[in-house]
């Protein structure tokens, strides 16, 4: 009986470790990630920046990007002070603020907690057609970092008024 409730209790860890991280869709199962809807709502009740990454499952270079992603612990520490959105296929929201220079993927996008795209963050080194495309975690944590610093100047500005 006791093996039996120990298999049980091992299989329901599993499940829900499982339910947990499928958001990640391979993208970093240590990231806290949620659906765009609730993510509109912690972002403003938590006044967090929003973290969106767009993505296909087709996409080559969203393939040979997502291992580089998942596997960068800065990127992972970094996220604890976002709201992290993962879309995939079908899920990509509809929208002009969505694809604020085309439709190419992957593309990542910072959003303030009152839901406006940050279009001036993106990926300084790339190509500047492709603003919001990243291919190495570096981008990525440079963008995190900038968005970060705002975060933080703007804090400071309303507690001094």
């Amino acid at each position: 009986m006791a093996s039996t409730v120990n298999v049980l209790l091992l299989a329901s860890v599993f499940f829900f470790a499982e339910a947990a991280n499928e958001l990640a869709k391979g993208w970093g199962d240590n990231i806290d990630w949620m659906t765009l809807e609730k993510a509109w709502q912690r972002s403003k009740s938590e006044n967090l920046p929003v973290f969106l990454l767009i993505h296909k499952s087709w996409c080559g270079a969203c393939k040979a990007f997502k291992p580089k992603f998942a596997e960068s612990t800065e990127i992972q520490k970094m996220s604890e002070q976002f709201v992290m959105v993962n879309v995939e296929d079908h899920e990509e929201p509809d929208g002009d603020q969505y694809k604020p220079d085309g439709g190419y993927i992957p593309r990542i996008l910072f959003f303030d907690s009152e839901g406006k795209l940050l279009d001036d963050v993106y990926n300084k080194n790339g190509n500047p057609k492709y603003k919001y495309f990243y291919h190495a975690p570096e981008g990525v944590i440079d963008s995190m970092r900038t968005v970060l610093k705002r975060q933080e100047s703007n804090s400071k500005v309303k507690k001094e008024l």
